[in-house]
């Protein structure tokens, strides 16, 4: 005989009984870890589901990378193309203003400017002496390093050699207090004397007088005077002019073109007749690089396309 009504289990007293018994197992877990062999191979089925999911996403970004790595590569070539015609422009101007000198220095019976030969060198140790602006570089007395010899950056003059080893070299920077430049201003011709105040954001010029025609802006390059620096490199700009009338001199002050606080590559510069020679010439090796670089890219384009 079929009863009328069957008694069930209610869901309440349903979702109570998984709810202890899911506790139950995470404790279980917790402390026996004995749900590990089950999460292993739960994680071995999904993953290859996980893998073909994401596969098209994958294989998105990596064509999009491809693309934009040639579209970066075709950009870098263009700019190097230009660069190259501009250098080319500049050096054919070069050699037109070399041989216009040539000739005026004929005609007036002058003796030719010596060239001067470059050697890279890099900043391996800053002086911790707040008093004292000297940087230690990797180049000595075994690459032709010797001491008063200049140095510049990619910007303009740094300083010269003080003191030299045989694999390093010490340079006093031009915002020591005990150095002192010649320069000539450039739009002027009027020479000065710029020393370091112990600033490398700025630099004192010597002795000027209150009639000076020095103006807030002038770009003053070295005069070569003293037999050290090389004629016509970048030193200072000026900075201010204060033309106080109870002062013997005017006070000038101006900004060193060269980042003296931040420089990492210099530049230690030869006479080309002189005794100690650099080990090469840089500007060669650049010129090398610059092709060999423009010739990789063309290439790998051409590879791609």
């Amino acid at each position: 005989m079929t009863p009328l009504f069957l008694r069930t289990i209610s869901l309440r007293f349903r979702l109570t009984l998984a709810l202890l018994l899911a506790f139950f197992l995470v404790l279980l877990d917790h402390r026996l870890s004995v749900m590990q062999p089950t999460r292993m191979v739960l994680n071995s089925i999904v993953s290859p589901v996980q893998y073909l999911a994401t596969m098209p996403e994958e294989i998105y970004l990596r064509l999009s990378e491809n693309v934009r790595s040639r579209f970066q590569m075709r950009q870098e070539l263009s700019q190097l193309r230009n660069d190259m015609l501009d250098m080319q422009g500049e050096m054919q101007r070069y050699q037109f203003l070399v041989r216009e000198n040539e000739r005026l220095r004929n005609l007036l019976a002058s003796d030719a400017r010596e060239d001067s030969l470059r050697m890279v060198a890099e900043v391996i140790a800053v002086d911790s002496d707040s008093y004292s602006h000297q940087v230690v570089v990797n180049k000595g007395t075994a690459h032709g390093v010797f001491i008063g010899q200049p140095v510049l950056d990619d910007q303009g003059v740094v300083g010269q050699v003080s003191s030299v080893g045989l694999t390093t070299a010490r340079i006093l920077l031009i915002s020591d207090q005990s150095h002192a430049i010649p320069t000539r201003s450039e739009r002027s011709g009027i020479r000065v004397v710029v020393q370091g105040v112990g600033d490398t954001s700025m630099l004192e010029v010597m002795h000027v007088p209150h009639s000076t025609e020095l103006e807030v802006g002038d770009l003053l390059l070295s005069s070569g005077l003293g037999g050290v620096f090389p004629e016509g490199y970048p030193v200072a700009v000026v900075k201010s002019i204060d033309l106080d009338i109870s002062a013997t001199f005017a006070k000038v002050t101006a900004r060193p073109i060269a980042n003296l606080d931040r420089i990492r590559m210099l530049l230690l510069v030869w006479q080309a007749s002189s005794e100690q020679q650099p080990i090469f010439n840089p500007v060669q090796a650049v010129r090398e690089r610059f092709s060999k670089t423009s010739s990789e890219l063309e290439e790998s384009v051409e590879h791609d396309d």
